[in-house]
């Protein structure tokens, strides 16, 4: 399969969602080398050769097939830099995909996760035309569980200790929401 023309960037009323830029890289380490953005995330605090990594993947995506996944920076629309990322990876299966997100400390509690997430499921549902997305989160990151409440996703399931990372076991919690149901709830709504 070819890979897919993504509309980038794409706007809202304050953000913009752009591919990641070499600039980026030390927005991104400073934020992704600390201990609490890594808490719920897989992995540790990040190494500058880590992120430097990471970043040259997310410039570089390509998206296309089902296991494909686009990262996309956030920054304020009135001001560049560097406020974090939402991810939509493109799960095996019919019209399934995963959404996630990560912001820096001083962008978190504003509502940008919320307005780039639903940017992002916009994206999913109306220019990629899936059927379900998904969010799936360890259960004491209740931060972004009303995050995906707010986007009008429904809790679909609690499972007790299903990973083991971190040196403890973690329940996982799934959010999702279907097309229908976004566009009946979201579909005119400007995030």
């Amino acid at each position: 399969m070819r890979e897919l023309q993504l509309p980038l960037p794409l706007r809202t009323a304050r953000l913009v969602l752009r591919r990641f830029e070499a600039g980026d890289l030390d927005a991104y380490h400073a934020y992704h080398s600390l201990p609490e953005t890594a808490r719920f995330l897989p992995g540790d605090a990040k190494s500058y050769t880590q992120s430097m990594e990471l970043v040259g993947r997310y410039a570089n995506f390509a998206f296309g097939r089902e296991g494909d996944w686009v990262c996309l920076a956030i920054e304020a629309a009135d001001a560049p830099g560097l406020l974090g990322e939402v991810v939509l990876k493109w799960l095996p299966g019919r019209g399934q995909a995963e959404i996630g997100w990560s912001l820096a400390p001083a962008a978190r509690g504003r509502g940008i996760g919320t307005e780039a997430a639903g940017a992002l499921l916009r994206l999913g549902f109306e220019e990629l035309g899936f059927h379900r997305i998904e969010a799936r989160l360890d259960a004491l990151n209740t931060a972004s569980a009303a995050l995906c409440e707010r986007l009008g996703m429904r809790l679909e399931s609690t499972q007790v200790d299903k990973w083991h990372y971190k040196g403890r076991w973690a329940t996982e919690v799934v959010y999702a929401v279907l097309a229908q149901e976004w566009a009946r709830e979201w579909k005119a709504t400007a995030i």
